[in-house]
C-alpha cells in the first residue's frame, strides 16, 4: 500500500466528531472573551489619561483658552469607557487571532500552514501600523486643516463623544486599508486572480483607492490622499509578495516528494 505523503494531508485530529469541534470552539471563544475582559480590567483605570492622549492631536491645535466639551451628561463617563473597551479588543487581537489559528491549523495542509501563519502575523502588524499611521501622520494634518479654515469669530469646542467616534472610525479605516497586501496575496494563492492580471488592472485600482479614501475619510483632499496613496503602495507590495508566495507553493517540497 502506498504511504500517504506526510506533508500533503491534514492531521487525523481534523476528523474528530462535530461535538468535539463545537466544544473546542466554545473553549476558545471563552478564552478570547476572558482575554478582552482582562485587558479591559487593566486598561480601564487609565481610561481618562488615555483619552487625553488620544485627543492630543486635536487639543494641541486649539487656540489658547479653548478645549473640548461634553454636550451629554453621561459623556464624561461613557466616552473613556468606550475607549477602554475598544482598546481592550485592540490589545487582545494577537491572542484572539492565535486562538483562531489554533482552531483551524489542525485541518490545514503542511504547505498551507507554512503560509497561513506568516499571513496571520503580518495582518496584525499591518493593522497596528495603519492605526499608528492615522494617529501620527493623518490626524495632525487633518485637524490642522479643519482648525485653520473655520470662519473668524467661531469658537471651536469639539465634543468628546463625537471626537472619539471620529478617531475610532479613522483607526478602523486605516487599519483595514493596510490589510491590502494580505488580501492581495490570498486572492493570488486561492487562484481567484494572478499577479499579472492585478498588475494589468493597476489604473482601475488607483481610481478605486481614491474612491475608497473619499468614502472612509472626511470630505477633505488631505485625508483622502493620505489613505489612497498608502493603499496603492500596499497593493503593489501585495502583488510582489503574491508572486513570491505563489512560487513557494508551486515549488515541490521535500516532505511531499518522498512519501512513496
Amino acid at each position: 500500500m502506498t504511504a500517504k505523503p506526510e506533508g500533503k494531508h491534514p492531521p487525523e485530529q481534523s476528523e474528530m466528531p462535530l461535538v468535539e469541534h463545537l466544544l473546542e470552539l466554545r473553549g476558545r471563544l471563552l478564552k478570547m472573551t476572558l482575554a478582552v475582559v482582562i485587558c479591559f480590567a487593566a486598561i480601564y483605570p487609565f481610561a481618562n489619561p488615555l483619552y487625553l492622549w488620544i485627543s492630543d492631536p486635536l487639543r494641541e491645535l486649539l487656540p489658547v483658552g479653548q478645549t473640548m466639551i461634553a454636550t451629554d451628561v453621561t459623556s464624561p463617563f461613557f466616552a473613556p469607557l468606550k475607549l477602554a473597551l475598544v482598546l481592550s479588543v485592540f490589545v487582545a487581537i494577537p491572542f484572539i487571532l492565535y486562538q483562531i489559528w489554533s482552531f483551524v491549523a489542525p485541518g490545514l495542509y503542511a504547505h498551507e500552514k507554512r503560509l497561513a501563519f506568516p499571513l496571520l502575523f503580518t495582518s496584525v502588524i499591518l493593522f497596528y501600523a495603519g492605526a499608528a499611521f492615522a494617529y501620527y501622520v493623518v490626524f495632525p494634518l487633518v485637524f490642522g486643516f479643519f482648525t485653520a479654515i473655520g470662519p473668524d469669530g467661531i469658537v471651536e469646542l469639539p465634543d468628546i463623544s463625537s471626537y472619539l467616534n471620529f478617531v475610532l472610525k479613522m483607526f478602523f479605516a486605516f487599519g483595514v486599508a493596510f490589510e491590502i497586501p494580505v488580501a492581495t496575496v490570498l486572492l493570488i494563492l486561492t487562484g481567484a486572480t494572478t499577479p499579472e492580471s492585478l498588475a494589468a488592472k493597476r489604473p482601475y485600482v488607483v481610481v478605486g483607492c481614491f474612491i475608497i479614501g473619499m468614502l472612509l475619510t472626511p470630505p477633505d483632499i488631505i485625508s483622502q490622499t493620505l489613505l489612497a496613496v498608502p493603499m496603492w503602495i500596499l497593493f503593489e507590495f501585495g502583488i510582489l509578495f503574491g508572486r513570491l508566495a505563489k512560487r513557494e507553493v508551486n515549488e515541490p517540497q521535500p516532505d511531499e516528494s518522498s512519501g512513496q
